[in-house]
């Protein structure tokens, strides 16, 4: 039994979550939802979607806390995992209200990424063929989706203006906290991981620092409806 995570089982399809209140939202999408974690507030769920069975997680904010719930929830079956999350954007075209289907995950040296991988450099990118059936399914769905390099953040109140325009320059359209600990993770435990991310804020367009969820509300059901199908559809 992992230490953090106290159920007994999840399905091998996961969507991870940073926010329990996402995690509450989706659950009440399935069929025949289960709550079988609350520690910690670590909210996870078992349901049904479309007939298939899958998990709803939530792994908090953080590559090294979210770490710690990648592990155990493939240490309870979980072998394919999707992320829904939020992102914000560093490239002035990208728009509150896009999706971003990370391709590659930038990520600052050190930390966790030193204590998992030692002095090689990993590339933390999601399954490809997971990433690619995201943004076919969101572009399907009549979502605006970007396929780009996003950055991982450790953290969120360091970004400078100049920190923002090199990450930009490098090909990044936003930044987030946890994709790249995401895909190193499951790259490393033999498993699938890909992310869809709702850009909910800009730190490049005056006006547009930050929208609240709530605002966002719809737009993250339709991006949740994507990852679901997808998961539901994948082996």
């Amino acid at each position: 039994m992992p230490y953090h995570i106290k159920a007994e089982r999840v399905a091998g399809r996961v969507l991870v979550v940073g926010d329990p209140g996402r995690a509450r939202l989706v659950a009440g999408m399935l069929e025949d939802a289960r709550l079988v974690n609350e520690n910690r507030g670590l909210l996870v769920y078992n349901g049904f979607w479309r007939g298939v069975e899958v998990s709803v997680a939530t792994h908090g904010m953080g590559g090294a806390g979210a770490a710690i719930v990648f592990e155990e929830l493939l240490q309870l079956g979980g072998r394919t995992l999707v992320r829904l999350g939020t992102t914000g954007a560093i490239r002035g075209e990208v728009e509150v209200g896009d999706f971003v289907v990370p391709s590659s995950a930038f990520h600052h040296p050190g930390g966790l990424f030193l204590q998992y991988f030692g002095d090689i450099c990993v590339s933390p990118s999601p399954d490809l063929e997971l990433a690619w059936l995201l943004a076919s399914e969101a572009r399907s769905a009549g979502l605006k989706v970007w396929t780009a390099p996003v950055v991982s953040s450790d953290a969120f109140y360091a970004e400078t203006g100049e920190v923002i325009s090199r990450w930009a320059s490098f090909g990044a359209v936003s930044v987030e906290m946890e994709c790249a600990t995401l895909f190193a993770v499951t790259r490393l435990r033999g498993a699938r991981s890909a992310a869809i991310l709702l850009v909910n804020g800009s730190l490049v367009q005056p006006g547009k620092r930050m929208v609240s969820e709530s605002e966002l509300e719809e737009r993250l059901v339709k991006g949740a409806e994507v990852a679901l199908d997808v998961l539901a559809k994948s082996p």
